[in-house]
């Protein structure tokens, strides 16, 4: 058995948000997301061997193949090694199952590489600064002064709300660990071929559009549950939250990434968007949120205190169902 029942489901859940919380992404087990990641690159080199030969439908046709490949290994695998776990006993399904669900999660990770950027912000190492930036986004991070800096981590943070935590979970509650690590794969694909660049414009069309469909519900409930998180903590103002993503959220490029950009830079009171540069092409992204004051460092740790605040709300939502379930039945 491996789609278990919904008080099962509700339970693998709420474990595997708190082994993310507690263990994160330890460095000596073989994440997942980076065995997708070799896959895909593997696929990308196999499917453009004679790329001068290729023309834009061409491009569009083997992107497609990649994305329908990486999605249908990924799921199957997972779903063997699942039903091989439960197989062998049930308590094992139920482990392999809640840390497989944990490993498409990435509470402490964000956490972790945004304070990588936060701490030589806050001593004054930009070099640093810049080095780290760089491992969370792909704009260019050369030319960033303080203020660029932090805005890359709140924006990577505040979007990765989505795609880091609320997406995955909700694949998990319909699918369990299979249909989470085929979103987990969708997301990868975009983040290594969704680009509108020149190299990717066509060949990475479909996984981009995938990656839209897939979070297209979890963007949208990002911004109640931010503006939820900014009511209970200090500093922050929920109201200003939900008017943000009501007035700024389409504006963004991406269909999704602006909802929970918009609610952060709201619930906090800053300005997010801007210019940056891509593979060395200047993009002017739209504003988020009303610039009250200049951003600063500390706004990292006010993201990551609203993604952390969004993760509790969430696993105090999944144990209250439980809960309700139990006592109904």
């Amino acid at each position: 058995m491996i789609f278990y029942s919904l008080p099962e489901t509700l339970l693998l859940i709420a474990a595997a948000i708190v082994i993310d919380w507690t263990v994160g992404d330890p460095r000596r087990i073989p994440h997942p997301v980076i065995m997708i990641g070799k896959l895909i690159a593997y696929l990308e080199r196999k499917l453009r061997r004679q790329e001068a030969g290729y023309t834009n439908n061409g491009l569009l046709y083997r992107g497609g193949i990649l994305a329908v490949a990486v999605l249908t290994v990924s799921f199957a695998v997972m779903l063997g090694m699942t039903v091989l776990a439960d197989a062998i006993h049930p308590w094992l399904g139920y482990a392999v199952t809640a840390w497989f669900i944990s490993t498409t999660i990435a509470v402490k990770g964000l956490k972790d590489a945004a304070m990588l950027v936060f701490r030589p912000l806050m001593s004054g190492d930009m070099d640093e600064a810049r080095k780290y930036t760089g491992y969370i986004v792909s704009r260019d991070t050369r030319s960033l002064d303080e203020r660029g800096a932090a805005r890359a981590a709140v924006e990577t943070v505040a979007e990765n709300i989505v795609d880091a935590f609320l997406s995955p979970l909700l694949f998990a509650m319909l699918g369990g660990a299979p249909l989470a690590m085929l979103y987990r794969a969708a997301n990868t694909l975009d983040s290594m071929v969704g680009y509108r660049s020149d190299r990717y414009l066509y060949f990475g069309r479909v996984s981009a559009r995938i990656d839209d469909a897939l979070n297209y519900i979890p963007a949208r409930l990002s911004a109640l549950l931010l503006a939820l998180s900014a009511l209970l903590l200090p500093g922050m103002n929920p109201w200003r939250s939900l008017k943000s993503a009501a007035v700024f959220a389409r504006r963004h490029p991406s269909p999704n990434s602006g909802f929970p950009e918009a609610a952060a830079a709201g619930a906090i009171g800053i300005e997010l968007g801007g210019t940056n540069v891509y593979f060395g092409h200047t993009s002017e992204r739209a504003r988020m949120g009303w610039p009250l004051r200049p951003l600063e460092a500390l706004d990292i740790v006010r993201t990551v205190r609203l993604l952390y605040a969004v993760s509790i709300l969430v696993w105090i939502g999944v144990i209250g169902w439980w809960l309700y379930l139990l006592l109904k039945g």
